[in-house]
Formats: structure tokens, C-alpha cells, sequence
């Protein structure tokens, strides 16, 4: 028979890795699309890794409770200068990516 104390910490370490291997999955989610946001934009995102700065739960407009992620990350415009950035979610929805003030690189056409 199964005593409650082993029931309550299964239970624990069951929602730890469930939470972490979720975390893990937004988190590339957050890569991807930070790295589709530089490349339209002609910047290029640095060694595609992505800082957690903040974790909240929050309850959206529906009533559910997702988690809020700031995720910072550095990108360059002219491969000289490293600038930083930040990329927040709410759930696996981006709610928006802020980039620090930047050379605004070239055009291959030279405009």
C-alpha cells in the first residue's frame, strides 16, 4: 500500500518536471519567434538564448491563469554592437518584443 507521504511527493515532483518541460516548450516557442521578428527586420538575434527575467501568474481576460514570461536576449544590427532586448508572453501568446535603441542596419541595395 502506497503511504500518503510517497502519494504527496510523486504527486510534486510529477507538476515540477510537467512545469519545467512546459517552460521549456514556451521558452523555444520564444526563440523561434524572437528569431523570425530579427531576420524580418534584418537583425541578427546572438547565441539564440533567451534569459527568464520574470514568471507571474496572471488571470487573463477570460478568467483563466496562465503564467507571464519576460524572456531578455541580446541581438545586433551592425555585428559590432551587442543590444539588448526583451520578449514578453502571456501563456504561449507573445504580448509583444521591445528592442533597445539601434543602428537601423543598411539595405544590401545601399538605401
Amino acid at each position: 500500500m502506497i503511504s500518503l507521504s510517497l502519494l504527496f511527493w510523486l504527486t510534486l515532483i510529477t507538476a515540477l518536471v510537467s512545469f519545467w518541460w512546459r517552460s521549456d516548450s514556451v521558452k523555444s516557442y520564444a526563440i523561434s519567434h524572437t528569431l523570425k521578428y530579427c531576420r524580418e527586420r534584418n537583425l541578427q538575434l546572438l547565441d539564440q538564448t533567451m534569459v527568464l527575467r520574470g514568471l507571474w501568474p496572471i488571470r487573463t481576460a477570460d478568467g483563466q491563469l496562465q503564467f507571464r514570461r519576460r524572456y531578455h536576449f541580446e541581438f545586433t544590427s551592425t555585428g559590432m554592437i551587442r543590444n539588448k532586448g526583451q520578449v514578453e508572453l502571456i501563456g504561449i501568446k507573445v504580448k509583444g518584443i521591445e528592442l533597445e535603441a539601434h543602428i537601423l542596419p543598411q539595405n544590401e541595395e545601399g538605401m
